[in-house]
């Protein structure tokens, strides 16, 4: 491996727990109709899958036409409520500070829209700290394809080799490959029972954010 110059995390379920606000928001829309609430828990490992995802989870009957709706109204109300329960995971705020005190770099590479991840990240004072963001739709390919990373790569001005990327799905270890970067996958985040993340073949598991300093120059201050 290059020396490390970078750290590159997915978004939901990685960098920020989003899940309360997307959860909520799917009860707020299940309440509307005059349904009652989805579990917390039961709700919360499709997050890392996309709106989509949590949305059919609330309303697993509609057809083409009533999801599309559904998905509209959904999506302004987690708009309207974007960051009032997101936040850093516990432990990440010192990774942060501790890459940056490394002179390492960090970035955002998630399939979240642009018009969802910009305010995000500005409505919780954290677009400054980061040296780039990729989001869904700022190139016509997105994860797992590996375009994403590259492009991070280059905004941050370092080669692929010279990054980590850091993701809580397969379709994360799967990019990352693809573009040359070692992966870590983020145990702590939105994978389902199902999953089999021993068998995505990345290079480590973090099993909370702070494990991520031991795979830094210096290791943990």
């Amino acid at each position: 491996m290059s020396p490390l110059r970078a750290i590159l995390f997915d978004l939901d379920g990685t960098l920020l727990d989003t899940a309360p606000d997307l959860v909520g928001a799917l009860n707020v829309l299940r309440a509307e109709h005059g349904l009652a609430p989805l579990a917390f828990e039961s709700v919360r490992p499709a997050v890392s899958h996309g709106a989509a995802r949590v949305l059919r989870l609330g309303f697993p009957l509609a057809d083409a036409d009533e999801f599309a709706a559904l998905q509209r109204r959904f999506l302004d109300i987690y708009r309207a409520a974007l960051s009032a329960g997101t936040r850093l995971f516990p432990g990440m705020e010192r990774v942060l500070d501790t890459l940056a005190s490394r002179g390492l770099q960090s970035g955002v590479v998630t399939n979240k829209p642009a018009w969802l991840t910009d305010p995000l990240l500005e409505g919780l004072g954290l677009r400054g700290r980061l040296a780039c963001v990729v989001s869904g739709d700022t190139l016509p390919e997105r994860k797992p394809h590996p375009l994403p990373l590259l492009h991070a790569a280059k905004l941050a001005g370092v080669l692929p080799g010279e990054c980590i990327y850091v993701g809580d799905a397969e379709r994360d270890i799967q990019a990352a490959h693809a573009a040359g970067m070692p992966a870590l996958i983020a145990r702590y985040g939105y994978l389902h029972a199902d999953d089999r993340p021993d068998v995505w073949g990345a290079e480590g598991n973090l099993h909370r954010p702070l494990d991520l300093l031991a795979w830094i120059p210096g290791g943990a201050p």
